[in-house]
């Protein structure tokens, strides 16, 4: 008995192959190596923001969905930061650096922060 022949239920995809360039640049997001980079940048535009005495107390975790989410070593300065300096912040993020589009930011006490 013979086999029908199988007939491809797509054309053939003529479409040009993805550039070296394109292809490594997918693999760096896949792997989170391009996170790295940018959550350096977050960590330096924090520390402008916040001030030397606030940045060394905390660490900016990542920015998600326009949340700057940032750990912070202890409770009096979730609310202190909470309580009197957000509001700032934040409209000094939003003007200095419109390009990441924060809309808010959250802080998480973090005990691995303490010295």
């Amino acid at each position: 008995m013979s086999r029908p022949s199988k007939t491809r239920n797509r054309p053939y995809d003529r479409s040009e192959p993805a550039s070296l360039g394109d292809v490594i640049s997918q693999l760096f997001t896949l792997r989170g190596y391009n996170r790295v980079q940018g959550n350096k940048q977050l960590d330096e535009i924090w520390g402008k923001v916040a001030g030397e005495d606030i940045a060394e107390q905390t660490k900016v975790s990542g920015l998600k969905n326009g949340i700057l989410q940032v750990g912070v070593s202890n409770s009096a300065l979730i609310s202190e930061l909470t309580a009197f300096l957000k509001v700032e912040m934040l409209e000094q993020l939003q003007v200095d650096h419109s390009h990441l589009k924060i809309r808010d930011i959250k802080f998480k006490l973090r005990s691995d922060l303490t010295k």
